[in-house]
C-alpha cells in the first residue's frame, strides 16, 4: 500500500480522501492538540506528530514516521491560509505564511513519488508571488514535473458547498505510468451536484438548545438517499479507519454524533425565521442556507492564539437556528461515523479548517490510478 505522510493534518479531510483512494496514511503532522485528538481518533493506526513543521527535517520526518529514504509515496497537507484568505487581513507579513515555504522544503528534503498542496484561491494574488516563487524554488524541475494549480469547486466534485481551492501538484515522472495534466483533476462526468436540502436527509431536524454535551449529540438519523453522495457519506469506511464505539454505534445503533444545540434569544430567532433563503442577518452575518443551492464555505473562527473568534454559522433552511456541527460535516463532505472534538467550538474549527473528502478522494484517486 503507498505511504503518505499528511502535512498540517488538521482533523483529516485530505487523510480520509487519501485512505479511501487506497493510500496508507503512514504519518500525520498537526500542532493543533485539539486537531491532532480529533486525527488519532479517526485514524488510529497511523503516527501522530504534534510537532511544528517548521522544526522538523526531511530526515527527521521520515525516520519518526518509520519510511526508509526514498520510500515516501505521497507528501501531502494544506499549509494554513489564514494570511492569504479573503476573509482575513491578507497580511503578506504573516508569520503563517512561512509554513506554505517550509511545506515545498520537506518535499525537497524527503523526495517522495508526488506531492499535493493545498490553498486558498487567494494565494495566487500577485502580492503573495514572491512567497509561491521562494516555495515552489525548492523543488528540483529535473525531477519534478508540476502542473499549474489546479482550481476545484467542491460542489462540481459531488459536495454540497461552493468551497472553492487550488491544489499544487507535481510528481516524478519515472515513478508514475503516464504523465498528468489539468484535465485528469477534472470531477467524473456521472457526479451528479448536491444541494442543502438532499444533503442534510436524515440528520434530526428539531434540535434541543440543551443539547449541549457531547453524550447530548449523539442522535438517531432516519434514512437517508441514494447515490455516490450517501454512499460517501453513510458508508465507505476504508480498513483501520475510524473511531471503533462511534462505528458501532453509528453501524449497530443508527446514531450520530455532534447534534449540538445553540441557545437563541426569541428576538433572534424571530429575526432567523423571517430571513429569505440566502439572506445575510444584520446583527450575526449568518446566511440563511437555501434548500435549492449549495452551503457557502464554512468558516473556522480562531484558536487561542487569535482571539477564540467562534466562527460565524450559517441558518438552517427549515429552523430559526444555526446549523449543528454533524450538518455542518455533511455539508463539507465528512461522512456520519466521522467523529469531532467534543465541544462546538472546536468542531466547528475542524471542519471549518478541513478539505472536503469528497473532494479529496477524487483527487487522490487520479494520482493513485497511475503510480507505480
Amino acid at each position: 500500500m503507498p505511504k503518505i505522510i499528511d502535512l498540517f493534518a488538521g482533523a483529516g479531510g485530505l487523510s480520509l480522501g487519501a485512505a479511501r483512494a487506497g493510500f496508507d496514511i503512514a504519518a500525520a503532522v498537526e500542532l493543533d492538540p485539539f486537531a491532532v485528538a480529533t486525527h488519532i481518533k479517526n485514524f488510529p493506526n497511523s503516527i501522530h506528530l504534534a510537532q511544528d513543521v517548521s522544526t522538523l527535517s526531511g530526515n527527521e520526518l521520515l525516520q519518526l514516521a518509520k519510511i526508509p529514504d526514498g520510500g515516501l509515496d505521497g507528501l501531502v497537507g494544506g499549509p494554513p491560509c489564514q494570511g492569504f484568505s479573503t476573509m482575513g487581513r491578507r497580511d503578506v507579513a504573516d508569520l503563517r505564511n512561512n509554513l506554505f515555504d517550509h511545506f515545498f522544503r520537506l518535499v525537497a528534503e524527503t523526495r517522495p513519488a508526488f506531492f499535493l498542496a493545498e490553498n486558498v484561491p487567494g494565494i495566487l494574488d500577485p502580492q503573495y508571488d514572491e512567497i509561491r516563487d521562494h516555495a515552489l524554488a525548492h523543488i528540483d524541475r529535473n525531477t519534478y514535473n508540476m502542473l499549474p494549480p489546479i482550481e476545484v469547486k467542491a460542489s462540481r466534485y459531488g459536495a454540497p458547498t461552493v468551497r472553492t481551492r487550488f491544489f499544487f501538484f507535481g510528481y516524478d515522472p519515472n515513478r508514475f505510468n503516464g504523465e498528468f495534466n489539468v484535465g485528469h483533476f477534472e470531477p467524473l462526468p456521472n457526479i451528479a451536484p448536491i444541494v442543502v436540502e438532499t444533503a442534510l436527509t436524515g440528520l434530526p431536524n428539531r434540535i434541543d438548545c440543551r443539547w449541549i454535551s457531547e453524550e447530548a449529540g449523539w442522535r438517531s438519523i432516519e434514512d437517508v438517499g441514494d447515490g455516490y453522495f450517501f454512499d460517501r457519506v453513510t458508508n465507505s469506511v476504508p480498513e483501520g479507519i475510524g473511531d471503533l464505539a462511534s462505528l458501532e454505534r453509528y453501524f449497530g445503533y443508527g446514531k450520530v454524533s455532534g447534534c449540538m444545540g445553540t441557545r437563541h434569544s426569541d428576538e433572534v430567532r424571530e429575526r432567523y425565521a423571517a430571513l429569505e433563503y440566502g439572506a445575510v442577518d444584520k446583527i450575526s452575518k449568518s446566511v440563511r442556507l437555501n434548500p435549492a443551492g449549495f452551503c457557502p464555505t464554512l468558516r473556522a473562527g480562531t484558536g487561542k492564539d487569535k482571539g477564540s473568534y467562534q466562527a460565524v454559522r450559517p441558518i438552517h433552511h427549515r429552523s430559526a437556528r444555526v446549523i449543528t456541527p454533524r450538518e455542518a460535516a455533511r455539508l463539507q463532505g465528512f461522512p456520519d461515523w466521522f467523529v469531532f472534538h467534543r465541544t462546538k467550538w472546536h468542531s466547528f474549527r475542524q471542519i471549518g479548517n478541513s478539505v472536503s473528502p469528497i473532494v479529496s478522494e477524487i483527487m487522490f484517486q487520479t494520482i493513485a490510478n497511475q503510480l507505480r
